[in-house]
């Protein structure tokens, strides 16, 4: 059974998700977007999409091995592309988010298609000790991916709401872990809390917010990382970075944001300041590179982030889809996007 009580050393119980009316609440409440704003931000994305929103080369992906996955010291860290990160921790394999599907879709042949191939395929991945799941939207949550760990993974971590998916999937029930807002378990010696975000949820037209959307604390004795998920900026990330802070890694969302919807995903500025307000020591920009979720150039998230990060002279790391990321001798990367786009290209596409 998951330990699902609230942690002695968290803020006040108040602080736990809200429901109306079956729907669950962020805590700082936002009016969502109009029917009219709505169809006009359609419109937009497939009527003005800009054309460098996806690449115009293939994206360098350095694949894995399940023998190489074993052979790895602890500590490391793999980006399989959006939010799909895999880590080894204790000698046991635990992955976020995982999502495989060729599109981030309800059918596989319409809507926002793969840049890029995972580093290693779903039959290749060692045992998986748990999935660390953050929300249901399809980008994040991946219908065949899930059946296909069904069996290889130990446990499923999930928001409320997210585990009875889940089941009514086939997920043997006694596997899946559901937790609100400040709530913990622990597996195998490392402790996950599910934290707050800014987000919502659903997958259909009327399950809207029936679920919950949850960060994610892990901490492996002195090892401490913290996950996003998808999350508007919010004085969240303040108390989380109090009650667990500082933070050894954070997983960052940057990417897929927009000024029409500022609430529930972050601009690049406000990334970097979650990650100074979580106390976090080195900052992994993820959900970006693979699927084109906005109207921003496939690149900027990484441009922007990386100019704001040496500006305030935070750490950052940016490795490629597939390359390890160690916590114990960490290292920056290299800004692999640049040789995607040739420089004329990327001046034309901005002048465009």
């Amino acid at each position: 059974m998951a330990n699902t009580t609230s942690s002695a050393d968290i803020v006040a119980a108040s602080e736990a998700s809200r429901q109306t009316e079956g729907q669950y609440l962020n805590h700082a409440p936002f009016q969502r977007e109009g029917f009219r704003k709505t169809l006009r931000i359609l419109w937009n994305v497939i009527f003005h999409k800009p054309r460098d929103t996806r690449p115009s080369a293939p994206v360098p992906v350095q694949t894995l091995t399940r023998a190489a996955l074993i052979a790895a010291p602890n500590h490391s860290v793999y980006r399989l592309g959006h939010s799909t990160v895999l880590l080894k921790l204790r000698d046991k394999f635990w992955i976020t988010d995982p999502v495989f599907a060729e599109r981030a879709s309800p059918v596989q042949w319409a809507g926002p298609k793969r840049f890029h191939q995972p580093p290693i395929s779903l039959d290749q991945l060692p045992p998986i000790e748990a999935v660390i799941l953050s929300h249901d939207h399809y980008d994040h949550l991946d219908y065949q991916a899930v059946l296909q760990l069904a069996d290889k993974a130990t446990y499923f971590l999930t928001p409320l709401g997210v585990g009875e998916t889940l089941i009514k999937w086939g997920i043997d029930a006694s596997k899946i872990r559901q937790l609100d807002w400040w709530q913990d378990t622990e597996v195998e010696g490392i402790r996950f809390i599910a934290t707050p975000s800014q987000h919502f949820s659903g997958r259909g037209l009327f399950d809207g917010n029936s679920t919950l959307w949850a960060s994610w604390v892990m901490i492996d004795d002195s090892t401490r990382i913290f996950f996003s998920g998808d999350s508007g900026y919010f004085d969240g990330f303040k108390h989380i970075g109090e009650q667990y802070g500082p933070f050894d890694l954070t997983l960052m969302e940057t990417g897929a944001y927009n000024v029409e919807w500022p609430h529930v995903h972050m601009q690049p500025e406000e990334t970097l300041q979650a990650h100074i307000d979580l106390k976090g020591r080195w900052l992994l920009p993820i959900h970006n590179g693979t699927f084109d979720l906005s109207m921003h150039a496939w690149y900027e998230p990484f441009d922007r982030i990386l100019a704001l990060a040496w500006d305030r002279s935070v750490s950052i790391t940016t490795p490629q889809m597939g390359e390890a990321f160690n916590l114990l001798y960490p290292q920056r990367g290299e800004a692999w996007w640049l040789a995607v786009e040739g420089e004329s290209e990327r001046v034309t596409a901005q002048s465009a």
